[in-house]
């Protein structure tokens, strides 16, 4: 399927976001920055606080303009917020007032006006069922769980059956049983309808295990788009074999590594690497290199073992892993829980 994935369907073409300083004069968040998503691609963003993902995430949605630049999705340049695209917030953001059938029919009857009342209760109950809330349907958001709520948000995203879907940290939140559920189920849902998916996140085992891409962007100010990750992971992944595979770790490390030393020093080596912003090197750790314009200082040739299991999260603390690390132990092939 991951070959298959040729067309241009999101297009990001050379779009710049400054915002006014303070004292006059104003601050670049990026410039010039070009991507393409083809359709039905799952791409998380990753990057320290303030390098613009969330920009990013709102020009795509047309909860922004870009200074410079524009961004097209399916043929058609984004002028502002359109039902075709879906957001989904760290918050869930449902009406206090209604119940979970009545947030997700009211997001129903704004995209279908004509619908009648049957087939508006129709679809948003195809929804609550996909997502696991049947039975629910009475209940107001005062009597759900978090973990609920944010089924709820995606039930009413999905139930307008949007052009592309984009996600805010939208776990981030939530416990980490709670979490990697979620996660499960968003994978599962995106796989069966091929929905489109641009997504933020500071987990790197949450892009991981979601992502067919993983954009790493360098510190902001002026920030750049540093790498295209290519995941290599099966695209039939599953949680509790995923860290197993003999790959896992080339790409969490690539991905951490990036994070923590490459990030801060991306801008300076630009230069000299002849970084190209219309073509960002691509790059598939633990396999060779695809469509790079330069070198990147990590070893792309290693197998993905590594010692710690330990979770890193861009920006942040280490929080609790969304699946058991089991490591590999390089010498015997035994299977332990870490270097000791």
């Amino acid at each position: 399927m991951r070959g298959a994935m040729t067309e241009k369907f999101i297009s990001i073409e050379g779009i710049t976001r400054r915002f006014a300083a303070p004292g006059g004069g104003a601050t670049t968040v990026f410039e010039d920055l070009w991507l393409s998503m083809a359709r039905g691609e799952f791409t998380c963003i990753i990057g320290h606080s303030g390098c613009g993902k969330t920009t990013v995430l709102n020009l795509l949605a047309g909860l922004d303009q870009p200074s410079e630049g524009t961004v097209i999705v399916d043929n058609q340049s984004i002028e502002g917020p359109s039902l075709d695209r879906a957001v989904i917030f760290q918050s869930h953001a449902l009406l206090p007032w209604l119940s979970v059938k009545g947030n997700v029919a009211y997001a129903v009857a704004s995209k279908w006006r004509r619908w009648r009342r049957a087939e508006i209760d129709k679809q948003a109950q195809t929804f609550i069922d996909l997502v696991g809330l049947t039975g629910a349907e009475r209940k107001r958001p005062a009597e759900l769980s978090g973990g609920m709520k944010q089924r709820v948000g995606i039930a009413r995203a999905l139930s307008i059956e949007p052009k592309i879907m984009l996600m805010d940290e939208p776990f981030s939140a939530l416990d980490a049983l709670t979490r990697g559920t979620l996660q499960d189920e968003v994978r599962r849902i995106c796989l069966e309808t091929g929905q489109t998916v641009f997504m933020i996140t500071h987990d790197v085992d949450e892009a991981i295990y979601l992502a067919d891409r993983v954009l790493l962007m360098t510190n902001g100010p002026d920030a750049v788009l540093a790498e295209i990750v290519e995941n290599p992971l099966p695209k039939d992944r599953v949680r509790n074999e995923v860290h197993r595979h003999p790959r896992f770790y080339g790409v969490r490390n690539h991905i951490i590594d990036f994070l923590v030393s490459r990030s801060k020093n991306f801008a300076g080596d630009m230069k000299s690497n002849d970084y190209d912003r219309r073509r960002v090197p691509v790059v598939r750790p633990g396999a060779p290199q695809v469509g790079s314009t330069q070198p990147v200082s990590f070893d792309t040739t290693d197998p993905g073992q590594a010692w710690g299991p330990m979770q890193v999260v861009a920006g942040g603390a280490p929080v609790t892993p969304s699946w058991p690390g089991l490591i590999q132990d390089l010498h015997s092939g035994r299977s332990k829980t870490g270097p000791g």
